[in-house]
Protein backbone atom coordinates (compact mmCIF):
# COMPACT_ATOMS: atom_id res chain seq x y z
CA UNK A 1 0.00 0.00 0.00
CA UNK A 2 1.42 3.37 -0.99
CA UNK A 3 -0.53 5.48 1.09
CA UNK A 4 -1.89 5.39 4.77
CA UNK A 5 -4.57 7.67 5.87
CA UNK A 6 -4.52 9.94 8.41
CA UNK A 7 -6.50 7.56 10.51
CA UNK A 8 -4.37 4.48 10.07
CA UNK A 9 -1.55 6.38 10.62
CA UNK A 10 -2.19 6.99 14.71
CA UNK A 11 -3.86 3.58 14.72
CA UNK A 12 -0.34 2.16 13.94
CA UNK A 13 0.98 4.35 16.11
CA UNK A 14 -1.15 3.64 19.24
CA UNK A 15 -0.76 0.05 18.27
CA UNK A 16 3.66 0.60 19.18
CA UNK A 17 3.06 2.56 22.30
CA UNK A 18 0.67 -0.28 23.34
CA UNK A 19 3.92 -2.19 23.36
CA UNK A 20 4.06 -4.44 20.01
CA UNK A 21 7.47 -4.51 18.56
CA UNK A 22 7.80 -2.31 15.54
CA UNK A 23 9.34 -4.88 13.69
CA UNK A 24 6.30 -6.81 13.69
CA UNK A 25 4.08 -3.71 12.92
CA UNK A 26 6.33 -2.88 10.16
CA UNK A 27 6.08 -6.49 8.51
CA UNK A 28 2.26 -6.30 9.41
CA UNK A 29 1.24 -3.45 7.29
CA UNK A 30 4.53 -3.78 4.66
CA UNK A 31 5.97 -0.76 5.21
CA UNK A 32 9.42 -0.18 6.14
CA UNK A 33 11.17 1.06 9.85
CA UNK A 34 12.44 4.64 8.09
CA UNK A 35 8.49 5.32 7.54
CA UNK A 36 7.58 4.08 10.67
CA UNK A 37 10.29 5.75 12.66
CA UNK A 38 9.69 9.11 10.51
CA UNK A 39 5.66 8.56 11.79
CA UNK A 40 6.97 8.61 15.18
CA UNK A 41 9.45 11.27 14.85
CA UNK A 42 6.67 13.48 13.27
CA UNK A 43 2.95 12.56 14.29
CA UNK A 44 3.99 11.09 17.80
CA UNK A 45 1.44 11.51 21.03
CA UNK A 46 -1.18 13.56 18.45
CA UNK A 47 -4.82 12.84 17.61
CA UNK A 48 -6.24 12.46 14.22
CA UNK A 49 -7.65 16.24 14.04
CA UNK A 50 -4.01 17.25 15.02
CA UNK A 51 -2.42 15.26 12.38
CA UNK A 52 -5.09 16.84 9.56
CA UNK A 53 -4.13 20.31 10.90
CA UNK A 54 -0.32 19.80 10.57
CA UNK A 55 -1.43 18.52 7.20
CA UNK A 56 -3.29 21.30 5.92
CA UNK A 57 -0.48 23.89 7.48
CA UNK A 58 2.16 22.15 5.64
CA UNK A 59 -0.15 22.07 2.44
CA UNK A 60 -0.62 26.17 2.84
CA UNK A 61 2.92 27.01 3.57
CA UNK A 62 3.97 25.16 0.41
CA UNK A 63 1.10 26.68 -1.40
CA UNK A 64 2.49 30.15 -0.04
CA UNK A 65 6.05 29.41 -0.60
CA UNK A 66 5.17 28.52 -4.35
CA UNK A 67 3.59 32.01 -4.88
CA UNK A 68 6.60 33.73 -3.18
CA UNK A 69 8.50 32.32 -5.83
CA UNK A 70 6.40 33.06 -8.58
CA UNK A 71 6.25 36.39 -7.63
CA UNK A 72 9.90 36.75 -7.33
CA UNK A 73 10.56 34.84 -10.80
CA UNK A 74 7.93 37.32 -12.26
CA UNK A 75 9.79 40.66 -10.44
CA UNK A 76 12.95 39.16 -11.95
CA UNK A 77 11.54 38.70 -15.34
CA UNK A 78 9.75 42.39 -15.03
CA UNK A 79 13.07 43.87 -14.38
CA UNK A 80 14.68 42.54 -17.10
CA UNK A 81 12.12 44.10 -19.14
CA UNK A 82 12.60 47.47 -17.86
CA UNK A 83 12.63 50.33 -19.71
CA UNK A 84 11.61 49.05 -22.71
CA UNK A 85 8.66 50.51 -24.14
CA UNK A 86 6.02 47.89 -24.70
CA UNK A 87 3.32 49.53 -26.85
CA UNK A 88 3.36 47.25 -30.30
CA UNK A 89 3.73 44.04 -30.46
CA UNK A 90 6.92 43.27 -32.10
CA UNK A 91 7.89 45.38 -28.94
CA UNK A 92 5.93 42.79 -26.31
CA UNK A 93 6.93 40.07 -28.56
CA UNK A 94 10.91 40.79 -27.55
CA UNK A 95 10.07 41.67 -24.31
CA UNK A 96 9.16 37.86 -23.79
CA UNK A 97 11.75 36.39 -25.63
CA UNK A 98 14.22 38.50 -23.39
CA UNK A 99 12.43 37.28 -20.16
CA UNK A 100 12.38 33.61 -21.07
CA UNK A 101 15.77 33.79 -21.72
CA UNK A 102 17.16 35.66 -19.02
CA UNK A 103 14.95 33.87 -16.24
CA UNK A 104 14.07 30.62 -17.45
CA UNK A 105 9.84 31.60 -17.26
CA UNK A 106 7.95 29.82 -19.19
CA UNK A 107 6.27 31.74 -22.00
CA UNK A 108 2.55 31.83 -21.28
CA UNK A 109 3.59 33.25 -18.21
CA UNK A 110 5.80 36.05 -19.70
CA UNK A 111 2.88 36.67 -21.96
CA UNK A 112 0.62 37.16 -19.13
CA UNK A 113 3.12 39.78 -17.51
CA UNK A 114 3.38 41.70 -20.85
CA UNK A 115 -0.23 41.74 -22.05
CA UNK A 116 0.19 39.80 -24.74
CA UNK A 117 -1.91 36.82 -25.87
CA UNK A 118 0.20 33.52 -26.59
CA UNK A 119 -1.40 33.14 -29.89
CA UNK A 120 -0.68 36.30 -30.94
CA UNK A 121 2.93 35.70 -29.70
CA UNK A 122 3.51 32.44 -31.58
CA UNK A 123 1.36 33.98 -34.40
CA UNK A 124 4.24 33.64 -37.60
CA UNK A 125 2.55 36.42 -40.16
CA UNK A 126 2.81 35.21 -44.15
CA UNK A 127 3.01 38.19 -46.33
CA UNK A 128 1.57 37.87 -50.22
CA UNK A 129 4.40 38.00 -52.75
CA UNK A 130 2.51 41.39 -54.22
CA UNK A 131 3.48 43.20 -51.24
CA UNK A 132 7.42 43.43 -52.22
CA UNK A 133 6.48 45.00 -55.48
CA UNK A 134 4.05 47.61 -53.78
CA UNK A 135 6.19 47.98 -51.21
CA UNK A 136 9.51 49.17 -53.28
CA UNK A 137 7.03 51.06 -55.33
CA UNK A 138 6.16 52.97 -52.30
CA UNK A 139 9.60 53.34 -51.70
CA UNK A 140 10.42 55.01 -54.77
CA UNK A 141 7.78 57.05 -54.57
CA UNK A 142 8.20 58.32 -51.31
CA UNK A 143 12.04 58.89 -52.05
CA UNK A 144 10.96 60.95 -55.25
CA UNK A 145 8.76 63.02 -52.98
CA UNK A 146 10.30 62.79 -49.61
CA UNK A 147 7.62 65.33 -47.72
CA UNK A 148 4.72 63.29 -48.91
CA UNK A 149 2.49 60.97 -46.66
CA UNK A 150 1.35 57.89 -47.09
CA UNK A 151 -2.25 59.43 -48.39
CA UNK A 152 -0.83 61.38 -51.47
CA UNK A 153 1.72 58.31 -52.18
CA UNK A 154 -1.75 56.41 -52.27
CA UNK A 155 -3.50 58.84 -54.73
CA UNK A 156 -0.22 58.42 -56.85
CA UNK A 157 -0.45 54.81 -56.77
CA UNK A 158 -4.21 54.80 -57.61
CA UNK A 159 -3.19 57.42 -60.97
CA UNK A 160 -0.68 54.47 -61.64
CA UNK A 161 -3.63 51.70 -62.25
CA UNK A 162 -2.35 50.09 -58.28
CA UNK A 163 -5.70 50.17 -56.78
CA UNK A 164 -5.10 49.19 -53.43
CA UNK A 165 -6.96 49.63 -49.93
CA UNK A 166 -5.16 52.84 -48.12
CA UNK A 167 -4.77 50.82 -45.01
CA UNK A 168 -2.54 48.40 -47.18
CA UNK A 169 -0.37 51.38 -48.17
CA UNK A 170 -0.16 52.75 -44.91
CA UNK A 171 0.64 49.59 -43.29
CA UNK A 172 3.50 48.93 -45.68
CA UNK A 173 4.61 52.82 -45.79
CA UNK A 174 5.24 52.62 -42.07
CA UNK A 175 6.68 49.22 -42.09
CA UNK A 176 9.59 50.74 -44.61
CA UNK A 177 10.19 53.46 -42.25
CA UNK A 178 8.86 56.44 -44.27
CA UNK A 179 7.04 58.61 -42.08
CA UNK A 180 7.37 61.55 -42.33
CA UNK A 181 8.74 63.63 -39.54
CA UNK A 182 7.14 66.68 -38.78
CA UNK A 183 8.93 70.04 -38.28
CA UNK A 184 7.53 71.62 -34.73
CA UNK A 185 7.56 74.99 -34.93
CA UNK A 186 7.64 76.85 -31.29
CA UNK A 187 4.34 77.68 -30.59
CA UNK A 188 2.72 81.06 -30.29
CA UNK A 189 0.29 83.10 -28.13
CA UNK A 190 -3.68 82.23 -28.74
CA UNK A 191 -4.94 84.56 -30.55
CA UNK A 192 -8.91 84.71 -31.78
CA UNK A 193 -9.60 82.99 -35.50
CA UNK A 194 -11.60 84.78 -37.47
CA UNK A 195 -13.81 82.78 -40.27
CA UNK A 196 -12.13 82.08 -43.54
CA UNK A 197 -14.47 81.73 -46.04
CA UNK A 198 -13.89 80.03 -49.32
CA UNK A 199 -15.03 81.56 -52.06
CA UNK A 200 -17.75 80.12 -54.65
CA UNK A 201 -15.77 80.18 -58.29
CA UNK A 202 -12.70 81.38 -59.45
CA UNK A 203 -11.19 84.52 -59.85
CA UNK A 204 -13.09 85.80 -56.89
CA UNK A 205 -10.49 85.79 -54.24
CA UNK A 206 -6.50 85.41 -54.55
CA UNK A 207 -3.99 85.66 -52.00
CA UNK A 208 -0.73 87.27 -51.70
CA UNK A 209 2.50 86.77 -48.74
CA UNK A 210 6.47 86.93 -48.87
CA UNK A 211 8.46 83.89 -48.29
CA UNK A 212 12.19 84.44 -47.50
CA UNK A 213 14.90 82.21 -48.34
CA UNK A 214 19.17 81.85 -49.09
CA UNK A 215 20.96 80.95 -51.92
CA UNK A 216 23.98 78.33 -50.98
CA UNK A 217 26.20 82.07 -50.78
CA UNK A 218 24.73 83.29 -47.73
CA UNK A 219 22.45 85.88 -49.95
CA UNK A 220 18.78 86.66 -49.33
CA UNK A 221 15.94 85.75 -52.06
CA UNK A 222 12.34 86.61 -51.97
CA UNK A 223 9.65 85.10 -53.05
CA UNK A 224 6.01 86.35 -54.12
CA UNK A 225 3.97 83.96 -53.87
CA UNK A 226 -0.25 83.86 -55.33
CA UNK A 227 -2.77 81.52 -55.32
CA UNK A 228 -6.75 80.93 -56.20
CA UNK A 229 -8.22 80.71 -52.81
CA UNK A 230 -11.01 78.26 -55.07
CA UNK A 231 -9.21 76.43 -57.02
CA UNK A 232 -5.74 76.01 -55.15
CA UNK A 233 -4.27 77.04 -57.97
CA UNK A 234 -0.23 78.66 -57.69
CA UNK A 235 -1.14 81.70 -59.69
CA UNK A 236 2.89 82.59 -59.47
CA UNK A 237 6.29 81.96 -57.57
CA UNK A 238 8.54 85.16 -58.35
CA UNK A 239 12.05 85.18 -57.63
CA UNK A 240 14.42 87.84 -57.18
CA UNK A 241 16.67 89.56 -54.75
CA UNK A 242 14.16 92.25 -54.21
CA UNK A 243 10.52 93.35 -55.09
CA UNK A 244 8.96 96.55 -54.52
CA UNK A 245 5.17 97.44 -54.60
CA UNK A 246 5.71 98.78 -58.48
CA UNK A 247 7.17 95.04 -59.16
CA UNK A 248 4.33 93.33 -57.71
CA UNK A 249 1.67 95.52 -59.39
CA UNK A 250 3.64 94.12 -62.40
CA UNK A 251 3.67 90.47 -61.58
CA UNK A 252 -0.29 90.63 -60.72
CA UNK A 253 -0.51 92.34 -64.46
CA UNK A 254 1.66 89.62 -65.99
CA UNK A 255 -1.18 86.90 -64.38
CA UNK A 256 -4.11 88.82 -65.66
CA UNK A 257 -2.92 88.79 -69.10
CA UNK A 258 -4.29 84.72 -69.14
CA UNK A 259 -6.68 85.29 -65.97
CA UNK A 260 -8.65 88.29 -65.71
CA UNK A 261 -8.35 90.34 -62.62
CA UNK A 262 -9.89 89.55 -59.33
CA UNK A 263 -12.25 90.57 -57.22
CA UNK A 264 -10.41 90.71 -54.04
CA UNK A 265 -6.88 90.05 -53.12
CA UNK A 266 -6.23 89.08 -49.35
CA UNK A 267 -2.89 90.20 -47.80
CA UNK A 268 -0.89 90.99 -44.50
CA UNK A 269 0.18 94.36 -43.97
CA UNK A 270 3.87 94.50 -45.21
CA UNK A 271 4.92 97.06 -46.80
CA UNK A 272 5.12 95.79 -50.42
CA UNK A 273 1.27 95.46 -50.02
CA UNK A 274 -0.07 98.98 -48.42
CA UNK A 275 2.54 101.01 -50.80
CA UNK A 276 0.83 103.68 -52.67
CA UNK A 277 1.36 101.83 -55.84
CA UNK A 278 -0.70 98.80 -55.10
CA UNK A 279 -3.17 100.93 -53.90
CA UNK A 280 -3.63 103.01 -57.01
CA UNK A 281 -3.71 100.01 -58.93
CA UNK A 282 -6.62 98.36 -57.30
CA UNK A 283 -8.28 101.27 -57.77
CA UNK A 284 -7.91 101.52 -61.46
CA UNK A 285 -8.81 97.99 -61.85
CA UNK A 286 -11.36 97.70 -59.55
CA UNK A 287 -9.72 94.92 -57.04
CA UNK A 288 -10.79 95.44 -53.42
CA UNK A 289 -7.58 94.86 -51.00
CA UNK A 290 -8.33 93.07 -48.24
CA UNK A 291 -6.00 93.46 -45.24
CA UNK A 292 -5.59 91.09 -42.46
CA UNK A 293 -4.95 92.13 -39.07
CA UNK A 294 -0.92 92.30 -37.75
CA UNK A 295 0.16 89.51 -35.82
CA UNK A 296 -2.55 87.67 -37.42
CA UNK A 297 -1.18 84.76 -40.23
CA UNK A 298 -4.59 82.59 -39.66
CA UNK A 299 -7.21 85.36 -41.02
CA UNK A 300 -5.20 84.69 -44.09
CA UNK A 301 -5.13 80.49 -43.82
CA UNK A 302 -4.98 79.82 -47.36
CA UNK A 303 -1.66 81.43 -48.87
CA UNK A 304 0.03 80.58 -44.45
CA UNK A 305 -1.47 76.89 -45.49
CA UNK A 306 0.61 76.93 -49.31
CA UNK A 307 3.64 79.14 -48.40
CA UNK A 308 4.07 75.46 -45.90
CA UNK A 309 3.64 73.29 -48.67
CA UNK A 310 5.88 75.08 -50.90
CA UNK A 311 8.73 75.60 -47.95
CA UNK A 312 8.31 71.95 -46.83
CA UNK A 313 8.60 69.94 -50.12
CA UNK A 314 10.94 72.91 -52.09
CA UNK A 315 12.85 75.42 -50.37
CA UNK A 316 13.70 72.60 -47.59
CA UNK A 317 14.49 70.06 -50.03
CA UNK A 318 16.89 72.14 -52.33
CA UNK A 319 20.16 73.98 -51.87
CA UNK A 320 20.21 76.98 -54.23
CA UNK A 321 23.97 77.84 -56.46
CA UNK A 322 22.37 81.10 -57.43
CA UNK A 323 18.92 82.99 -58.58
CA UNK A 324 18.72 81.39 -61.38
CA UNK A 325 18.56 77.83 -60.51
CA UNK A 326 16.63 78.63 -57.86
CA UNK A 327 13.96 79.92 -60.21
CA UNK A 328 14.27 76.74 -62.47
CA UNK A 329 13.28 74.48 -59.28
CA UNK A 330 10.76 76.75 -57.62
CA UNK A 331 9.13 77.18 -61.41
CA UNK A 332 9.18 72.95 -61.89
CA UNK A 333 8.07 72.77 -58.62
CA UNK A 334 5.01 74.99 -59.26
CA UNK A 335 4.26 73.44 -62.90
CA UNK A 336 4.37 70.04 -60.46
CA UNK A 337 2.14 71.34 -57.56
CA UNK A 338 -0.71 72.41 -59.89
CA UNK A 339 -0.48 69.45 -62.45
CA UNK A 340 0.34 66.46 -60.17
CA UNK A 341 0.42 67.22 -56.82
CA UNK A 342 -3.00 65.60 -55.24
CA UNK A 343 -4.77 67.92 -52.83
CA UNK A 344 -6.77 67.06 -50.30
CA UNK A 345 -9.08 70.03 -50.33
CA UNK A 346 -10.03 69.20 -53.87
CA UNK A 347 -10.58 65.51 -52.52
CA UNK A 348 -7.00 64.44 -53.62
CA UNK A 349 -7.67 66.15 -57.49
CA UNK A 350 -5.20 68.41 -58.78
CA UNK A 351 -5.66 72.05 -58.83
CA UNK A 352 -5.65 72.00 -62.46
CA UNK A 353 -8.09 69.19 -62.83
CA UNK A 354 -10.54 70.92 -60.02
CA UNK A 355 -10.50 74.18 -62.00
CA UNK A 356 -11.01 72.03 -65.84
CA UNK A 357 -13.67 69.66 -63.80
CA UNK A 358 -15.22 73.20 -62.60
CA UNK A 359 -14.85 74.97 -66.03
CA UNK A 360 -16.90 72.45 -67.68
CA UNK A 361 -19.41 72.26 -65.44
CA UNK A 362 -20.20 75.54 -65.51
CA UNK A 363 -20.08 76.08 -69.45
CA UNK A 364 -22.90 73.00 -69.17
CA UNK A 365 -24.98 74.67 -66.99
CA UNK A 366 -24.79 77.76 -68.56
CA UNK A 367 -25.73 76.03 -71.72
CA UNK A 368 -29.16 74.22 -70.55
CA UNK A 369 -29.97 77.91 -69.12
CA UNK A 370 -29.55 79.30 -72.55
CA UNK A 371 -31.56 76.11 -74.11
CA UNK A 372 -34.42 76.67 -71.50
Amino acid sequence: KKRFSDEQIISILREAEAGVPARELCRKHAISDATFYTWRKKYGGMEVPEVKRLKSLEEENARLKKLLAEAMLDKEALQVALGRKLLTTDQKREAVMLMCDATGLSQRRACRLTGLSLSTCRYEAHRPAADAHLSGRITELALERRRFGYRRIWQLLRREGLHVNHKRVYRLYHLSGLGVKRRRRRKGLATERLPLLRPAAPNLTWSMDFVMDALSTGRRIKCLTCVDDFTKECLTVTVAFGISGVQVTRILDSIALFRGYPATIRTDQGPEFTCRALDQWAFEHGVELRLIQPGKPTQNGFIESFNGRFRDECLNEHWFSDIVHARKIINDWRQDYNECRPHSTLNYQTPSEFAAGWRKGHSENEDSDVTN
